[in-house]
C-alpha cells in the first residue's frame, strides 16, 4: 500500500496493520484442588515478588522481543509483532525500534538475558549494516524498512526524530561495549549525520524528507520528544548546529488542576518520556525549566486527567490509568491528555505508565502490577500487550517495538540509572548540555 510521502511520523503509524482478535490468556495461575473427600491444601503460595524482580520480568520479556524480532543479518527490529510470539509474516522494521533495540542489547548483555558473545556479535552486525549497507540521506535513515533487506517501506520519510532515536541507541553501544570495532562503527554512523541539512534553511528541524517531495513542511518547533534531536545536533563534532537552536522551539505551558508545566497541547504522554530515556535531565535546569521535574508534573497531571474520566469510563482508578499513542480496537491512534485528545474509550496503554516510572515510580508500579495480576491475558511472551480495554474485554494481539522499548529503558533507569549513566558518558552529550546551559 502506497502512503503519502509527506505524512508525519505519527500519521504514518496509523497505517500499520494489526490483528484485532486477542490471544487467549497465557499466564494462568494453577488451581489448587482438594484431594479425595478431605480438605488438604497444596503447598503454600509463593510470596509476592519484589518491585525489582517485577521490573526484571518486564525487561527480560522485552529483551526477548528485541532479540527474536530482528533481521538476522541486518539487525533491524520489527515495528510490531504478535504479543504471543510465534509465526508472523509482517516484515516491516522501524529505525526507531532498532534504536531502542540496540540499547536493549546493552541492557541484556549487562543483565545476562542472553549469551554475551552472541549479543555483542548482533550489535556488531547491526552497526556494520547501518554504516555500510543501509541507505541513508545525509546520515539520516528512512522511518520504515524491510527487516531483511533494509529497503524503504511504504514510501516512508527520511525521519529526523526516528533517526535520532536510532543514534541514541548507537551511542549507548559506543560507551557500553569496550570494543574497538564497535566504537569505530558507532562514531562513523553519528559523525556522518549532516544536521544543518535537516534544518532546511530554518532555525528548527524539519520532520523529514522524501525523494518525491523534498522536505516535510512541518517542523519540530514546539516542545515534545524533540529535545534529543537538538542535543545530538548541537553536540556533533563534525556537522553541528548552533547552540542557539535550543531556544528556537516553543515551550507552551499548561495549568491543569493546579499543576503547571511545559507541554504540547496536541501530543500524547510519550513526549515527556522519549528524550529522557537516554539524556539524564535530573538536577539540570536551563532558563526555561528543569525538564525532569517537568515530566514528573506532566505524569501527575496525566494521572489526574485519567481519574477525571471516571464518570464516563469507570475502569480508570488510582491503580489503573494511563493513555498514550498506541493501538486501539479501531487501529493505531493518538490519544491522551490533558487536554483530551483522540477517541478515548476506557482503554489502558501499559507503556504510558511503563515509560513514566522514573517520574512517578510508586504510582506507575501500582498500575503495572495491578494489570499483570488482574488482567493476566495482557501479559504474554514479550510482556504487556500494547493496549487493552477492561470494559469490553478487548486485548490487543500485538506489541509495538517503541512502546516495549520505552518501558524497558525506563524500567532499567528506575532500577539502576544504567542507560543514563552509559549514554551520558558520551562527550558529545556532555558538551551539548554545556552549550545550552543545562546545569
Amino acid at each position: 500500500m502506497a502512503l503519502q510521502s509527506t505524512l508525519t511520523r505519527r500519521q504514518l503509524l496509523e497505517y500499520l496493520t494489526k490483528a484485532t482478535v486477542a490471544y487467549p490468556m497465557l499466564n494462568v495461575a494453577m488451581a489448587m484442588s482438594a484431594c479425595g473427600g478431605g480438605s488438604s491444601a497444596g503447598p503454600p503460595p509463593s510470596p509476592p515478588i519484589s518491585d525489582d524482580q517485577f521490573l526484571d520480568q518486564i525487561e527480560h520479556a522485552a529483551f526477548q522481543f528485541f532479540w527474536e524480532q530482528a533481521g538476522t543479518t541486518t539487525g533491524l527490529v520489527k515495528d510490531r509483532a504478535l504479543a504471543a510470539g510465534g509465526n508472523d509474516n509482517r516484515l516491516v522494521a522501524s529505525i526507531a525500534s532498532t534504536g531502542f533495540g540496540l540499547t536493549a542489547l546493552c541492557i541484556g548483555h549487562k543483565r545476562g538475558y542472553g549469551d554475551a558473545t552472541q549479543i555483542q556479535a548482533r550489535v556488531t552486525a547491526t552497526l556494520t549494516f547501518l554504516l555500510n549497507q543501509l541507505t541513508n540521506v545525509n546520515g539520516f535513515f528512512y522511518h520504515f524498512l524491510d527487516m531483511d533487506t533494509g529497503a524503504r517501506a511504504w514510501n516512508s520519510e527520511v525521519s529526523s526524530i526516528d533517526s535520532s532515536i536510532l543514534l541514541c541507541g548507537v551511542l549507548t553501544c559506543r560507551q557500553y561495549f569496550q570494543d574497538a570495532q564497535i566504537q569505530s562503527l558507532t562514531s562513523q554512523i553519528y559523525q556522518r549525520v549532516n544536521w544543518p541539512w535537516m534544518l532546511n534553511g530554518g532555525t528548527t528541524f524539519s520532520m523529514g524528507w522524501t525523494p518525491e517531495n523534498g522536505f516535510i513542511t512541518t517542523r519540530w518547533d514546539t516542545y515534545s520528544e524533540l529535545m534529543m534531536i537538538y542535543l545530538l545536533a548541537i553536540g556533533s563534532t563534525t556537522n553541528p548546529v548552533a547552540a542557539s537552536s535550543w531556544n528556537a522551539f516553543a515551550r507552551p505551558s499548561l495549568t491543569y488542576q493546579g499543576l503547571t508545566y511545559i507541554t504540547n497541547l496536541g501530543a500524547p504522554l510519550f513526549i515527556h518520556q522519549y528524550s529522557h530515556a537516554w539524556f539524564d535531565f535530573r538536577n539540570k535546569s536551563d532558563q526555561y525549566t528543569n525538564y525532569f521535574n517537568n515530566s514528573v508534573t506532566a505524569t501527575q497531571a496525566h494521572k489526574l486527567f485519567c481519574l477525571s474520566l471516571q464518570g464516563q469510563w469507570k475502569d480508570y482508578q488510582t491503580n489503573l490509568w494511563g493513555i498514550s499513542a498506541s493501538d486501539s480496537a479501531s487501529g493505531y491512534t493518538v490519544w491522551g491528555g490533558p487536554p483530551a485528545m483522540g477517541p478515548i474509550d476506557g482503554s489502558i496503554v501499559p507503556c504510558a505508565t511503563g515509560g513514566s516510572m522514573p517520574f512517578a515510580s510508586s504510582d506507575c508500579l501500582v498500575v503495572l502490577r495491578n494489570i499483570q495480576s488482574q488482567f493476566p491475558q495482557t501479559w504474554q511472551r514479550y510482556g504487556f500487550v500494547d493496549v487493552f480495554n477492561p470494559l469490553t474485554g478487548w486485548v490487543d494481539a500485538d506489541v509495538i517495538g517503541i512502546d516495549l522499548g520505552i518501558t524497558m529503558l525506563m524500567a532499567e533507569n528506575q532500577r539502576t540509572g544504567f542507560v543514563w549513566t552509559t549514554f551520558m558518558a558520551n562527550p558529545e552529550a556532555q558538551s551539548a548540555f554545556q552549550a545550552v546551559k543545562l546545569q
